[in-house]
C-alpha cells in the first residue's frame, strides 16, 4: 500500500514558489540576483497595527481564538463591508482564516462533490485549479486575451457555465496580470450569472485597494444586489496593509456557507493567530493614511515598468489597473536563439534563460494558465526595478 494519496499526482507545486526558491537559492550561492516573482509589497506594516499586536500581547491575549475569529474582528469586517463596499453582513456571516488561501480552501472542501465543475478565468492565480482539485471538483478554464485587457468577457462565461457549475472564482484586481473590472465590465459578467440561479460566486478581493488613477473597484454583490445570497466575498490585509506574514484572510457570505467553513477550519486550525486578529482589527478599523502612499509608489513602478517594457525587443506590455504585478506577452521572441545556443520554444524556457544570463526572476505565463507571457512583480523600489528592466533589456537585445 501506497504511503502517499493519490490526489497529489494530480497537483502542481507552486510556480511562484518554486521560482522565489531558485533565486533565493542561486543568491546564496553569490550570484547577483533581482527577484521579481514574489508578490508581497515590500511596505512595513504601518505602526498602529504592529502596536495593536503588542498590546494584544500584554493585555494576554493569547488564548485559543473562536474557530470563525475573535468578535472584535469579525465586527470589523462587518463594518468594512458597509463603509467600502455597500454590503450589508451579520457577524454571523462573517469568518477569519489563516490567510485567504485558507478561506479559499475550506469553501471548496465545505462545498464540493466530484463532478462539480468550478469555473476560473485564465490567467489565474495559481492555487486556483490546485485547490479546486484537491478538493475533489474540477477546474474548468474560461479563456481571456490581451486584446480585452485579460478579462473575461460575458459571452465566454456564458458559454463554460453548465449544469454542473458550482462555483466561478472572480479576482479583481487579478494575480497574475492587474486585470481589475470596471462597474459596467462586472455588471456585464453579472448579468449572465443572473441566468444561472445554481452558480455560485466566489470573488478574491484581496488587491482591492491597490488600484491606480481614477479607477473605481467593485466587487459582484455590490453591482448586483440579487446575487449577495450566492456570493462568498473574500478578502485578507495581506496586502493592501504589508501583512502578508500575519496571515489573516476574511470573507462574508451566506450563513449556511459559512456554518460549514466553520465546521471545516474547527478540524484543520481551530482558528487564526489571536494577536495577528487583534493586529488586523486596527488595520480594519484604524487610519488608512498608508494606502494613498502605497498606491502611489505603485503606480509609479507600474509606470516605470510598462514603459521600459515597452521598450524592450520582442516584448509587449499592456498596463494594468491594479495589483502590482504587469503580465508582458513575449511571443515576438518564441524560437529565437540565446547566445549560448539555447532556443527559446516556451515561455517557461524565457524566464529560465532570463535568470541564468540575467540573474532576473520572473514567473512564466504558462504556470498562470495563459502563455506566451511573463509575470513581473514590482513590488520593489524604482532603482531595482530600472536594473531589473536593463538586463531584461538586454537579455532580450541578445536573442537572435
Amino acid at each position: 500500500m501506497a504511503l502517499l494519496a493519490d490526489v497529489l499526482s494530480r497537483v502542481k507545486p507552486s510556480a511562484t514558489i518554486v521560482m522565489t526558491q531558485k533565486a533565493r537559492d542561486l543568491k546564496a550561492s553569490g550570484v547577483d540576483v533581482i527577484s521579481l516573482s514574489v508578490g508581497e509589497p515590500d511596505f512595513d506594516t504601518p505602526e498602529h497595527i504592529k502596536q495593536a499586536a503588542i498590546d494584544a500581547i500584554h493585555r494576554n491575549e493569547t488564548r485559543y481564538p473562536p474557530v470563525s475569529g475573535i468578535v472584535p474582528l469579525r465586527e470589523a469586517i462587518v463594518r468594512k463591508f458597509k463603509r467600502e463596499n455597500g454590503l450589508d453582513f451579520k457577524v454571523s456571516q462573517t469568518i477569519v482564516g489563516t490567510g485567504g488561501k485558507q478561506v479559499l480552501y475550506n469553501a471548496f472542501l465545505a462545498t464540493l462533490n466530484p463532478g462539480d465543475e468550478v469555473v476560473i478565468p485564465r490567467p489565474y492565480w495559481v492555487s486556483y485549479p490546485e485547490m479546486v482539485g484537491l478538493c475533489g471538483g474540477t477546474p474548468v478554464f474560461a479563456d481571456t486575451d490581451m486584446a480585452h485587457g485579460f478579462k473575461l468577457q460575458p459571452e465566454e462565461l456564458d458559454r463554460v457555465l453548465t449544469p454542473k457549475t458550482k462555483w466561478i472564482v472572480l479576482n479583481s484586481p487579478s494575480n497574475p496580470s492587474g486585470a481589475a473590472y470596471s462597474r459596467d465590465e462586472m455588471k456585464a459578467l453579472t448579468d449572465v450569472l443572473l441566468r444561472y440561479p445554481d452558480v455560485h460566486i466566489l470573488t478574491d478581493d484581496i488587491y482591492e485597494h491597490l488600484t491606480y488613477g481614477d479607477f473605481e473597484f467593485v466587487t459582484p454583490a455590490q453591482v448586483e444586489p440579487q446575487l449577495l445570497e450566492r456570493t462568498l466575498t473574500m478578502n485578507g490585509v495581506s496586502k493592501g496593509y504589508a501583512m502578508t506574514g500575519w496571515r489573516i484572510g476574511y470573507a462574508a457570505g451566506p450563513e449556511q456557507l459559512i456554518k460549514a467553513m466553520d465546521f471545516v477550519q474547527g478540524q484543520q486550525t481551530s482558528g487564526a493567530s489571536t494577536i495577528a486578529q487583534w493586529a488586523a482589527v486596527a488595520a480594519l478599523d484604524g487610519p488608512q493614511d498608508h494606502l494613498a502612499t502605497f498606491r502611489a509608489a505603485f503606480q509609479g513602478r507600474r509606470d516605470l515598468v510598462v514603459s521600459m517594457l515597452n521598450q524592450t525587443n520582442g516584448l509587449t506590455c499592456p498596463t494594468p489597473e491594479g495589483a502590482f504585478y504587469v503580465y508582458p506577452s513575449c511571443a515576438a521572441l518564441i524560437g529565437k536563439r540565446t547566445e549560448g545556443g539555447k532556443t527559446i520554444e516556451t515561455d517557461e524556457d524565457f524566464v529560465m534563460e532570463l535568470l541564468q544570463a540575467e540573474g532576473v526572476a520572473a514567473v512564466h505565463g504558462s504556470a498562470f494558465g495563459l502563455g506566451p507571457n511573463l509575470r513581473i512583480s514590482y513590488a520593489t523600489s524604482n532603482a531595482v526595478l530600472e536594473e531589473a528592466c536593463r538586463r531584461i533589456q538586454r537579455f532580450c537585445g541578445s536573442l537572435r
